[in-house]
């Protein structure tokens, strides 16, 4: 039955104001990540741009934009998002296509992710990973009459679904397809689908994400460098090897911020995906432990707006913006601590990067949203 009947319960008493432990961990993580991309990115910019702050300037301008669509959204009723489901997906699907135009996408790093959009890039993923959401969440809503049924009831989403993570895995994506499809299972459960028919898409997902790892030889590569990068420190190594230096030189309390060395080109990206390790060395233990104690509170809280929400697409919608933060905050700081392979992914609002800081802020403006109709 999933969470239905917890949901019918009566829902006449609502809280009327945002969850403010959402909003301030989000504005405080906010905040040291914009801190934090200044300092680790000023020797590279300059280097690079002749402008120690390009960067940050950039990012501020993201967190502004970023900020005015999570206060749209917080104004903006949930349930009126129901409309942008099925549009969100054709227009997540177009996207996607286009990313493999050559001149409309660009290619970096060996992966076709952004539009070239002149001015700035676009990482197509971030935006898609919200639509799926939104459109799981509204289908089985409206379906979970039908959803002991697999033709009528999982058989539409799953197939938009492996759509969805077909495109994505061809650019190729494999960290935001694992993401997609375990958000597809939790939302599954949640809205009350059989244990069998998700056992069977376990059984298929686990052998295709094999099958992917296999398939490309770079993949095998990161296994290999994940168990023991010593064997070439100097080449596919270097990168987590650089990752733990940084953080075994922080110390307790960090060498201080803006004094770090690990970001004078050693670390590759240290203000995108290798932010934490420079939060580390320059902060210390404390820093770091600070960091995924917010985002700890954080998930937690997004879970329990979930389970409070008035209705199922609000338990759903909830339930997925939080699995997507959580996943990438995850994947993130596993991967720079060398407890699983490196994935080139962003730390949400700490990393550089304008379409992940909105898109992210955009996540926590409808969670923020939902947490103000929850019932008391």
């Amino acid at each position: 039955m999933g969470w239905k009947p917890f949901l019918m319960e009566n829902t006449a008493a609502e809280v009327e104001r945002p969850d403010i432990i959402i909003l301030v961990i989000t504005l405080i993580l906010v905040t040291v990540g914009t801190a934090m991309i200044y300092s680790s990115s000023s020797i590279l910019a300059m280097e690079k741009f002749k402008d120690a702050q390009y960067f940050l300037k950039k990012q501020i301008f993201f967190v502004f934009i970023g900020m005015g669509a999570m206060v749209l959204l917080t104004k903006l009723d949930y349930h009126r998002l129901k409309k942008c489901a099925y549009p969100g997906i054709v227009l997540s699907v177009i996207l996607l296509l286009l990313i493999f135009i050559p001149y409309v996408g660009i290619r970096a790093g060996g992966a076709r992710r952004w539009l070239n959009l002149g001015l700035f890039s676009f990482q197509v993923t971030e935006m898609v990973k919200i639509c799926i959401i939104l459109f799981l969440a509204h289908f089985l809503a409206r379906k979970v009459n039908y959803l002991k049924s697999f033709s009528r009831g999982i058989l539409v989403p799953l197939v938009v679904t492996f759509i969805i993570i077909g495109l994505v895995a061809l650019e190729p994506d494999f960290g935001t397809a694992v993401i997609i499809a375990m958000i597809l299972m939790l939302m599954l459960f949640l809205a009350g689908c059989r244990m069998r028919h998700l056992a069977g898409l376990t059984a298929l997902l686990i052998p295709a994400a094999i099958w992917m790892v296999m398939f490309k030889s770079y993949r095998i590569d990161r296994l290999k460098v994940f168990l023991n990068p010593w064997n070439d420190p100097g080449n596919k190594g270097f990168q987590i090897i650089q990752s733990l230096l940084s953080f075994g030189s922080g110390g307790t309390f960090g060498v201080g911020i803006g004094d770090g060395m690990q970001k004078l080109f050693y670390l590759p990206e240290p203000h995108t995906d290798f932010i934490l390790s420079v939060i580390a060395e320059e902060s210390g233990f404390v820093g770091v432990v600070l960091v995924i104690f917010l985002f700890a509170v954080l998930i937690v809280r997004g879970f329990m707006v979930a389970f409070r929400a008035p209705d199922l697409f609000g338990t759903l919608l909830a339930a997925g913006l939080t699995m997507v933060l959580a996943m990438g905050a995850f994947i993130n700081i596993a991967g720079v601590m060398g407890l699983i392979p490196l994935k080139g992914l962003t730390l949400p609002f700490l990393s550089y990067g304008g379409t992940s800081l909105i898109m992210s802020l955009v996540a926590v403006g409808i969670l923020l949203n939902i947490s103000s109709h929850e019932r008391a």
